[in-house]
């Protein structure tokens, strides 16, 4: 079993920054894949970035340039930068760990809200 612990989310005005932080414990596979992905109130989860053990990257476009996700593999960790928030960035984010076909588990999620 793995557990996720994101940390990082608060209230910023438009423009801010924040920097989101996750953590996985328990059997964590190597191999894994590991990304940020939010939502907000009455829309669907949706892709924010992910990356894999191996360091290649995936952003959604409305992302692109914006946020950065980055890894720490010897501690079971995945950071999202979040620079230039918009108001439309607002929502729940949450952390997911995943091995292909093995395993995938999510965060409790933390609130990120851009005031404009």
């Amino acid at each position: 079993q793995v557990q996720l612990v994101e940390s990082g989310g608060g209230l910023v005005q438009a423009g801010g920054s924040l920097r989101l932080s996750c953590a996985a414990s328990g059997s964590v596979f190597s191999g894994n894949t590991m990304g940020w992905y939010r939502q907000a109130p009455g829309k669907q989860r949706e892709l924010v970035a992910t990356k894999t053990s191996h360091g290649m990257s995936n952003y959604a476009d409305s992302v692109k340039g914006r946020f950065t996700i980055s890894r720490e593999n010897a501690k079971n960790s995945v950071y999202l930068q979040m620079n230039s928030l918009k108001p439309e960035d607002t929502a729940v984010y949450y952390c997911r760990l995943t091995v292909a076909g093995i395993s995938d588990y999510w965060g409790p999620g933390t609130q990120v809200t851009v005031s404009s």
